[in-house]
């Protein structure tokens, strides 16, 4: 939905949060899990994981939303969807993929500074797609 993308978008270019924060709380509400605790939870995914470069933020948090939207949540029994889960990720990392070139933030990275605003915004807006078109 155009709604998730744009909404993204607006986390990161407008209230300045962090690509992971843009993502993952665009679905928060969705999931009934509070925006200010995931908020709290991902400011350090940022930049490839706290700005090691790593797997880029956009990515982890569209990998958290499949977590949110597929986990059964129990934890007697915590089998029961992870490997389903695990599917659902690396399919998202496939498509995210084919959208950017990359899941990894020094790939993707065209701009410098503590946050450089094109180059994630478009990794906001791919990792929204890739979830809508997933269903997520």
């Amino acid at each position: 939905m155009e709604k998730n993308k744009h909404r993204a978008a607006a986390n990161f270019l407008e209230k300045r949060y962090n690509c992971c924060q843009s993502v993952v709380c665009t679905y928060c509400e969705k999931y009934g899990v509070s925006e200010r605790d995931v908020f709290r939870m991902t400011e350090g995914f940022g930049l490839g994981m706290g700005g090691l470069m790593d797997t880029c933020g956009a990515v982890t948090g569209m990998f958290l939303a499949i977590g949110l939207s597929n986990s059964a949540g129990d934890m007697s029994a915590p089998l029961v969807t992870k490997m389903d889960t695990y599917e659902k990720v690396r399919r998202a990392a496939e498509l995210f993929k084919e959208k950017r070139g990359s899941v990894y933030c020094r790939d993707l990275l065209t701009e410098k500074g503590p946050q450089p605003l094109a180059c994630c915004a478009k990794c906001v807006e791919a990792a929204t797609e890739v979830l809508d078109e997933m269903g997520i």
